[in-house]
Formats: structure tokens, C-alpha cells, sequence
């Protein structure tokens, strides 16, 4: 079957591929009888426009990228759902990318945003290297980093204070009893986990009395944390932890799974913390603690900042920090 062009609109509606152009691009300058006719002639013919040539034309796409280390996580999910919500209200798409945190995945998916024109772009990072999100926006294109800051300040971010997470979520384990602790900190480089644990740290330090590991790991999902779970219930009861701080509250979940199915109590024999405050923490089989980030809020004025930088390219860079908030649940509820 032949490609319906320009031209065969133009002859269907009886006007000239000038006006079909401009029904694409430019409506507001046709009539409406005008707009009508090119309307059915589109319809009738099953006509699609080329939008990269249209891009390039307009030097514009109406849509937005970003790029999230795993969209299918609840915390990301809701950052993505308040993006699209806040581009919608503009006119605008959204095209959303997970990294899986690989460098190589992150960079084509930003070398694709930037290829196809999109009018401007979001990344969370999962590393600390922003070089090719600093090199995108020196070429034109807006870029917002999320749930990191961009420690250069050239580029506007709307993020957690993770630091102040960990600190949160060591010092609670320590006020519930805890001497023991371990953190699961999935696959290094991630930065957002990396923080928390240096805040965790840092309140750890000033307790030579208590132990703190690490526990690495491919992922920090439910399955990751199963097994986690599996772990650290095998380990000799004089060694094993008494309380967990986990990367993420989907790998939580699943480590309070492993340690149920191994028939340990939590919070009894081992108290554990999550983070993100997912939608799950407060439903799962012992109501997680939680170190609360506000996911849409987050998504909202990292939305915000990037459609900013849109209406105006030389607006002062904003890096906005949100404060982080320690949620009590059964999980770490010891009398």
C-alpha cells in the first residue's frame, strides 16, 4: 500500500499542502470550515504526519523525556505519573525511559531525547556522573536532574537530602535497640543509596559499641530482597544483624518476607527500615518503617523547573532539597 503524502490531503480537501501544513502545525491560523475539511480528508485518506521531519522543521517536539532507574518501582512510578500530569496541563508528551542502572543504557536513552528533538528532559541519574546531561544542556536542550543534586550548579534539581535519610533511619534502629546493622546497598555507584549509607554512617561513627556492614547485591528488588532475607536468617544467631536498613523499600519488603519464611520475628529478632515510603510500605505482611521521600512532590517540581526553563532559557538555576521524613511502623515497633 502506498504512503499517503502532503500532497494527496491537499487534493482530497481541495486546498493546498501549504494548508495542510499548517492544520498540522499552525491550526489556530485556518478557519474552522477550513480545518474541517483538511480534518475529513486526513481522516478519509488514514493519513500520519512525519513527525521527526515535523520536528526538525519546528525545531520542537511537544514532548518530554525522562529517564528514571526503574520505572516500574512505586517511589519512580510516582515521580513519572506527576511529570505526565504537569506536562499534559502544557500540551505536552512524555517519554519515559529505565536505566536499570546502566551507564550505557542512561546515555542512549539521552542521546535519543536529544536526537528526537524533545523539547526538554528529565534524569534521575543513577550514578554521580552528570557529563553528558551537563553536554546536552550546552547544546540547547533543558535538563532537570531528579531525586540528585547537580553539585556544579548548572543544572536545576528538585531531589532528596539522602544524607539526612540515613542519618534518619541509623538513628532510629539505634533508639529501638539495635547494635547490630546491616545495609543492603544493591548494585554499587547507585548515588541516591550510596548517600544514604554515608548518612547512616556518620551517625554510626559516633557509636564505637555498634557494628555496621554492607550487604551488596545485583538489585534492590523484591526478589533481591528475599533472598537477603534468606541470608541474613542463616546467619549464627551471635553474629546476625538485629537490625536492617535497606536501600529501597522494595527490596525491604522482600527481606522481611525472607526472614518471615525462615521463621524469624521482625521486628523480635530483626527490626527492619525501608525507604521511599512506598505505597506498599504501610500494607506489607509487618507494616514497614519508612524513610518518607515525597515521590510527586519531587516529580511535581522537577516538572516545574524543567517547563520554567522552557518559557525562559536564561532563568537562574534552582536546586530545591526536600526534607526527608522517618515514618514508625511494626517493622521496627520493639516493647
Amino acid at each position: 500500500m502506498a504512503t499517503v503524502t502532503i500532497q494527496d490531503v491537499a487534493r482530497k480537501a481541495g486546498v493546498s499542502a501549504a494548508t495542510v501544513s499548517n492544520y498540522f502545525n499552525w491550526p489556530d491560523r485556518l478557519s474552522d470550515r477550513m480545518r474541517e475539511h483538511v480534518r475529513i480528508a486526513v481522516d478519509e485518506l488514514g493519513f500520519v504526519p512525519n513527525m521527526p521531519a515535523r520536528q526538525l522543521r519546528l525545531s520542537r517536539s511537544s514532548t518530554i523525556g525522562i529517564s528514571v532507574i526503574n520505572a516500574s518501582n512505586p517511589f519512580f512510578a510516582d515521580i513519572v505519573s506527576s511529570v505526565e500530569k504537569a506536562a499534559a496541563a502544557r500540551g505536552l508528551n512524555v517519554m519515559v525511559g529505565s536505566t536499570h542502572e546502566s551507564a550505557r543504557q542512561q546515555d542512549s536513552y539521552l542521546q535519543m531525547f536529544e536526537q528526537f528533538r524533545f523539547d526538554g528532559i528529565l534524569l534521575s541519574p543513577f550514578d554521580g556522573s552528570l557529563e553528558s546531561a551537563h553536554r546536552i544542556a550546552a547544546r540547547g536542550t533543558p535538563v532537570v536532574i531528579v531525586d540528585q543534586q547537580d553539585e556544579t550548579g548548572t543544572l536545576s534539581s528538585a531531589a532528596t537530602d539522602h544524607l539526612a535519610g540515613g542519618r534518619l533511619a541509623a538513628q532510629h534502629l539505634l533508639d529501638v535497640g539495635c547494635r547490630r546493622i546491616l545495609f543492603t546497598s544493591g548494585p554499587p555507584g547507585v548515588r541516591q543509596v550510596a548517600d544514604r549509607l554515608r548518612g547512616a554512617r556518620e551517625v554510626v561513627e559516633a557509636r564505637p559499641e555498634i557494628e555496621i556492614a554492607v550487604l551488596g547485591g545485583p538489585d534492590l528488588n523484591l526478589d533481591q530482597g528475599r533472598a537477603a532475607g534468606r541470608r541474613i536468617a542463616a546467619m549464627a544467631p551471635g553474629r546476625r544483624p538485629d537490625g536492617v536498613f535497606a536501600g529501597n523499600d522494595v527490596a525491604a519488603i522482600g527481606i522481611v518476607q525472607g526472614l518471615l519464611g525462615a521463621g524469624l520475628e521482625v521486628p523480635g529478632d530483626v527490626a527492619v527500615v525501608g525507604y521511599d515510603d512506598i505505597s506498599f510500605a504501610e500494607t506489607s505482611a509487618v507494616p514497614l518503617t519508612s524513610v518518607r521521600q515525597l515521590s510527586r512532590d519531587i516529580g511535581s517540581a522537577a516538572a516545574s523547573l524543567l517547563l520554567n526553563e522552557l518559557d525562559d532559557p536564561q532563568r537562574p538555576k534552582e536546586q530545591l532539597v526536600f526534607r526527608p521524613e522517618l515514618i514508625a511502623r511494626a517493622s521496627t515497633a520493639r516493647t
